[in-house]
């Protein structure tokens, strides 16, 4: 007889995971980043490694595109527009009253020495008009928290209710207020990236502001260097944030995370940028000019039509409407940079 032999197995130790240095995951990183980039950095880019097709109508053709489909859809919007202000004026997240009384004495000595270089009155009183848009102007914190808060709700709710539209498809006001708010904190890292972005400007102006403030005076051959400089900083803060406005309407995508949202908006806009930039840029020229043109002139005849009746000087006219206004910007800027990216995703040529 044979003895039956045990069989034995064996065990095999599990295996370990190899660790990834970072410097190997820089590496990767930055082939996957040159790989999608035809520029380098100190050398010239011949004009068909970075040049793109993006196909645009001209600028008031483009604004009036946007306003025609606001206009097509306009009863949810409409709603939008009121729902914040009703919101903004409970809040109390309103401009207070002695800015706008302000303006109105600037337009007052600007239009007595018009002729006499007044017209500094006119400008002040132009940019206080615009700034009360950010709520700077006699607004507490918390005041500026909760506006924060709303403008964000209705850039995304404007976004959500846009793309359902366009989509084919028929939402209420009340499905995009419940829906559009789920990528809330992807949109607070895209906004915190944008602001990022935004300090070298910001350290221009704090560094001009020290000057001042120590009586170094910025004239002559030294004022002109900083100027350049501050000019060069500024044109790296909008280099970036090209990219990252776009980023806030592909962030809004189910499923979409914020830095895959910036690598996607850099992947569309590269080779663009600039032309991108213009229409950036127009779209906020034609937001100071409609606030300078609505909100001066209403300022002028609240001003003129409380000296005759005493008793509308204490109502708030003017800061209703600046809420109203505020929302109705918030919502027309973002159809028009969400109608801008669909036209650069339906041009969508990648880089030589």
């Amino acid at each position: 007889m044979t003895k039956k032999t045990k069989k034995t197995t064996a065990i095999t130790p599990p295996k370990r995971k190899t660790r990834v240095s970072w410097l190997v995951r820089f590496r990767e990183w930055r082939n996957d980043l040159l790989s999608r980039r035809p520029h380098r950095s100190f050398q010239l880019t011949k004009r068909r490694d970075y040049r793109r097709s993006l196909k645009l109508p001209g600028y008031f053709a483009f604004t009036k595109e946007v306003l025609a489909t606001l206009n097509k859809y306009r009863k949810p919007f409409v709603l939008l527009i009121a729902t914040y202000g009703v919101f903004g004026i409970l809040f109390g997240s309103m401009t207070s009253q002695d800015t706008f009384t302000q303006i109105n004495d600037l337009l007052k000595d600007g239009s007595g020495s018009l002729f006499e270089g007044g017209l500094g009155s006119i400008a002040e009183a132009g940019l206080l008009a615009v700034a009360s848009f950010t709520g700077d102007q006699g607004v507490s914190e918390e005041q500026r928290v909760y506006l924060a808060i709303f403008l964000l709700i209705t850039w995304m709710t404007t976004v959500w209710l846009l793309r359902e539209y366009l989509a084919g498809r028929k939402p209420s006001l009340r499905d995009g207020l419940y829906n559009a708010s789920a990528p809330l904190v992807s949109t607070l890292i895209v906004g915190l990236i944008v602001m990022l972005q935004f300090i070298p400007f910001g350290i221009m102006l704090i560094a001009q502001s020290a000057l001042g403030s120590v009586g170094i005076s910025l004239d002559g051959f030294g004022g002109m260097l900083f100027y350049i400089l501050m000019a060069l900083v500024s044109a790296l803060s909008l280099y970036w944030m090209t990219a990252s406005f776009i980023a806030l309407v592909i962030v809004t995508l189910p499923g979409m995370y914020p830095i895959r949202a910036i690598k996607a908006a850099g992947n569309l806009v590269i080779g663009r940028r600039l032309r991108i930039l213009y229409r950036l840029l127009w779209a906020f020229g034609v937001v100071v000019i409609t606030w300078v043109v609505t909100v001066v002139p209403l300022v002028m005849i609240t001003g003129s039509i409380g000296n005759t009746f005493e008793g509308l000087k204490s109502v708030p006219i003017v800061p209703f409407f600046v809420v109203f206004l505020s929302a109705a910007t918030v919502v027309w800027l973002c159809a028009y940079i969400y109608l801008l990216y669909r036209k650069v995703v339906e041009d969508d040529a990648s880089p030589s």
